[in-house]
């Protein structure tokens, strides 16, 4: 069975989660530790606005135990501390939601595109460590595929790289040239990374990385070529920055007048471009009435750079059904194919049958031939049948009628009453759209064709190709 469990940037605070934070040289032993707990299928997911497990058990409430156990011992807390901050998401819901994190509709900023590569980057050391199996690889796979469709298809991505671009730009009317530019991020939301990744691009010169968490700031740092500066020196770091990128989000205002004053004391009224990436958000209203503080938001860029509100709408919904399609399909191909060992079995049985017979037998004609065997092939389904009717619930429906039901099914007999039997593939086929029979749920997610995810003995790269839920 399929289990996530989980803390994002909907079910708990900043603090929990910097606590959960773990950075890409530390997941292998994470994942090793998973294994030490019994959960041997799984791999783990540290982004900056959730961290994530993803296992196989045939006991998904000890694993969602587990796995809150090993959160727990990870932020140094017992395990009631979690109790209201982390989800479970088990079977179809865990499905759903990961089709939806990779194709970042999970996202704070939906579309933004760090996620599906750092999912790709969690499969990689899941594989390397040999935690991938028959039912992740698959599944991760379909949510690759169909990633990259809500990609192409859509218009999902145009917010926040549109959002970055016009940040650049509005850099540029205060500054002119960044290339001399100081910059500062301040935490490491994924709309502020992306904003720094644009803004290195177009030319930023130097980059501070401060957080609330200093773990998580080094790390930053080293990935951006930045410098690293402890949130205690804050002020310092303001005074130094011509560009303030903040994406912490912890819900408390972070960048306040009195400070940015200070800061524009110490740099002589030299101007401050300062872009508030986080929701909620980081700077006070009130910095952007400062004389030399020019602040703007998500919403403020997003007016620079899009028609706005209706054209994200039309996308997003879009993307959803997509995504919604592909989860449909995706289950409806793993289901057909659970079939197929019992499907192999009964025509091997069938066989041995045959063979048995025509080796006992062998001067039988035809007709003789095809007698007995349908004799033998019924004896036992023939007496199961009269056992199942001659059971105590047999006047309720139960056994019996289930039985008599599924065989109706199963050999296209008429039904009881005489009408006719269902067609081939069952009612609910007929007429449905694909994925029609899978209900959606409060996340709504998808799956990309069967070919793309048949079972295989090896592990591809990801690039080749949402219950049990408390929030």
């Amino acid at each position: 069975m399929y289990v996530i469990v989980g803390a994002n940037h909907r079910s708990c605070d900043g603090r929990l989660r910097d606590l959960l934070f773990t950075e890409e040289i530390e997941v292998p032993v994470v994942l090793s530790r998973l294994r030490a707990a019994g959960l041997a299928e799984g791999l783990w997911l540290s982004t900056c606005d959730r961290v994530e497990v993803h296992l196989v058990h045939p006991d998904p409430d000890d694993a969602v135990r587990r796995a809150i156990e090993l959160f727990a011992a990870r932020a140094g807390l017992e395990p009631p501390a979690l109790s209201g901050q982390v989800y479970s998401l088990v079977g179809d819901a865990a499905c759903r939601h990961v089709f939806a994190v990779a194709s970042s509709l999970d996202s704070q900023v939906v579309g933004e595109p760090h996620v599906l590569g750092q999912i790709k980057e969690a499969y990689r050391a899941a594989n390397a460590a040999g935690m991938l199996g028959q039912e992740l690889i698959p599944t991760l796979q379909a949510a690759f595929a169909t990633a990259k469709r809500v990609r192409t298809e859509t218009a999902i991505a145009e917010r926040p790289t549109s959002i970055a671009a016009a940040a650049v730009q509005l850099a540029r009317n205060v500054h002119g040239d960044i290339d001399r530019c100081r910059g500062l991020l301040i935490g490491g939301g994924d709309m502020g990374l992306l904003m720094i990744d644009t803004l290195r691009a177009a030319g930023l010169g130097r980059l501070t990385v401060v957080s609330t968490l200093d773990r998580r700031a080094q790390a930053l740092a080293r990935r951006l070529d930045g410098h690293f500066l402890p949130v205690a020196e804050i002020d310092t770091a303001l005074a130094g920055a011509d560009i303030v990128v903040s994406a912490v989000g912890s819900g408390r205002l972070l960048l306040t007048p009195p400070m940015i004053q200070q800061a524009l004391r110490a740099r002589r009224r030299r101007p401050m471009f300062l872009i508030d990436a986080a929701l909620p958000t980081d700077v006070a209203p009130e910095v952007g009435a400062l004389d030399g503080a020019f602040v703007y938001d998500l919403n403020d860029l997003e007016r620079v750079a899009m028609s706005g509100r209706d054209s994200r709408e039309a996308a997003a919904v879009a993307a959803w059904a997509i995504v919604d399609q592909a989860v449909g399909a995706f289950l409806e191909g793993r289901a057909s194919r659970a079939a197929v060992p019992t499907v192999i079995a009964l025509r091997s049985h069938f066989e041995s049958v045959r063979t048995a017979l025509m080796d006992q037998r062998p001067g039988l004609s035809a007709d003789e031939a095809t007698r007995l065997l349908i004799n033998r092939l019924l004896h036992r389904p023939s007496a199961m049948l009269r056992q199942f009717a001659a059971a105590p619930d047999r006047g309720t429906g139960g056994a019996a009628a289930d039985a008599d039901r599924l065989v109706r099914r199963l050999f296209g007999l008429p039904a009881a009453d005489g009408s006719a039997p269902e067609p081939e593939g069952g009612a609910e086929s007929v007429g449905a759209e694909p994925g029609a029979a899978v209900a959606r749920a409060e996340t709504p997610c998808a799956a990309a064709p069967v070919a793309v995810v048949a079972a295989s003995d090896q592990t591809p790269e990801p690039a080749a190709v949402a219950g049990h839920a408390t929030r």
